[in-house]
């Protein structure tokens, strides 16, 4: 989930423009409901009794795409008099292709996005303010919903969080910690304290005896953890009582000590510690398909890979991920936005249908049980947690990730992330151990801070 921004660059987007939507009207894996063309459906002289046509544009994996079209035909069902056009994309070109669509004045009616381009494009009128139509629906009760989700697309023309609605969490995604528990087991070691966090110390210690040699060739087949810097140094930051940015979303705070300790250690579990796969190691075999085949005892996981996780050759659960000096569990939590077209023809009717997939126990149901998100009707989420019976049992720690110990992303606060991404282009170098961690944050704070004056000069002319 996150490249961001930069769809300003006009001339590009304009002279791709026609054959990308060209393309998305042509995708092979979208299912039509009508012959409208992809952009706001319908007419100004469309009838009273006349079918309404909506375009739904989103994108996801292969189960996603199954549970979602699954919902849109339900939608149908119950609303005859309405037909969706769904478009779905790969995940890496959906981005390109909604700022093309945006770009040519063709938005779909309904649509993903991120949190961290809603003043953008609020500012600039792409999408619709759904707060009458949401506070006013008596099927919907915001208390039911996941607070931090709702707010990540509130927006009062200054803040971010607070303020109208614009967009509807089509999910939270907690991103926890995973563990083999049948490596664990096998290895006679006591099974991790789904209560209380491992101490970084503890941590190491516990991968090192599951880091091993099982077939005797003189080469590590077995390893403690394996972590992408991009979405798992979060924790560890977090958990040690540093930040990426301060609290009035002004300042790049990467050369904080406390920062360059959490990086340090993340990148000493591979050069140090030796528990995580090599960089030479991870390209014969990268950290997931060692995870998926057995391999590694700790391992990131979201609500979106639990289908996946179904058919794991182990037993796996969730923890929280292990603290650093703040004594507490960190992690991030994420989220996409339906949003509606503030052109669309049909405001009603398309917020009726994003409501339906984020808000109505009847979308919630058919989503959680394709298993690609948790509940997002409160009520909903903690009978599914407690059931233990499915997998994962420890269920609950998706949740008090979402209420307790989740955040968002540092880039979600700006208007775009551009000095975010910088941090992470040149990492590697830390990662395999050729610079110190204190060396790079040095290096690195000025160049984001400027990316990040850039980006508040941005926002600041874009309300003009």
């Amino acid at each position: 989930m996150f490249k961001k921004k930069g769809w300003f660059t006009l001339l590009s987007l304009v002279l791709c423009v026609s054959v990308i939507l060209a393309g998305c009207g042509g995708n092979n894996n979208a299912s039509s409901g009508g012959n409208n063309k992809e952009g706001n459906a319908g007419g100004a002289n469309s009838k009273p009794n006349e079918t309404k046509q909506l375009t739904f544009m989103f994108r996801g994996g292969t189960d996603e795409q199954k549970a979602y079209e699954g919902v849109v035909k339900q939608f149908e069902t119950d609303h005859p008099d309405v037909k969706v056009k769904i478009v779905v994309t790969a995940a890496d070109q959906y981005a390109t292709k909604l700022k093309a669509a945006i770009t040519g004045n063709r938005v779909p009616d309904v649509f993903y996005f991120e949190s961290g381009d809603l003043k953008a494009y609020v500012n600039s009128g792409v999408l619709l303010d759904l707060t009458s139509y949401v506070e006013k629906n008596p099927n919907i009760d915001l208390n039911n919903i996941w607070k931090y989700g709702v707010d990540l697309y509130r927006y009062d023309g200054k803040m971010a969080g607070q303020g109208n609605i614009y967009g509807m969490p089509k999910d939270v995604g907690p991103f926890a910690l995973g563990y083999n528990k049948t490596m664990f087991e096998a290895a006679g070691i006591p099974l991790p304290d789904k209560d209380k966090p491992y101490t970084w110390d503890e941590f190491i210690k516990v991968a090192k005896q599951l880091t091993i040699d099982k077939d005797g060739d003189g080469k590590l087949d077995q390893f403690g953890a394996g972590f992408n810097v991009q979405w798992a140094l979060q924790a560890f930051v977090w958990s040690n009582g540093a930040d990426w940015i301060d609290s009035t979303k002004t300042k790049v705070t990467i050369d904080d000590p406390k920062f360059a300790e959490a990086l340090q250690f993340f990148a000493d579990m591979q050069n140090k510690y030796g528990i995580t796969p090599s960089t030479e190691q991870a390209q014969t075999l990268d950290t997931y398909q060692r995870w998926m085949k057995g391999e590694m005892a700790f391992f990131p996981v979201g609500p979106w890979d639990m289908s996946t996780y179904e058919t794991l050759p182990f037993e796996y659960d969730l923890i929280p991920y292990p603290a650093g000096s703040t004594g507490k569990p960190a992690t991030w939590t994420g989220s996409l936005g339906i949003g509606a077209s503030a052109k669309t023809k049909h405001p009603e009717e398309a917020v009726e249908l994003i409501n339906y997939l984020t808000a109505s126990k009847e979308g919630m149901q058919a989503l959680v049980k394709a298993k690609v998100q948790i509940p997002n009707l409160i009520d909903m989420a903690k009978e599914w947690a407690a059931d233990t019976t499915t997998k994962p049992a420890n269920k609950e720690e998706f949740l008090q990730v979402v209420n307790e110990y989740g955040r968002v992303l540092p880039g979600h606060y700006t208007y775009n992330a551009e000095w975010y991404n910088l941090f992470f282009t040149d990492i590697q170098p830390v990662i395999d151990g050729k610079i110190t961690a204190a060396d790079y944050v040095k290096a690195e704070q000025p160049k984001m801070q400027k990316l990040l004056d850039k980006a508040i000069e941005q926002e600041e002319k874009s309300k003009k």
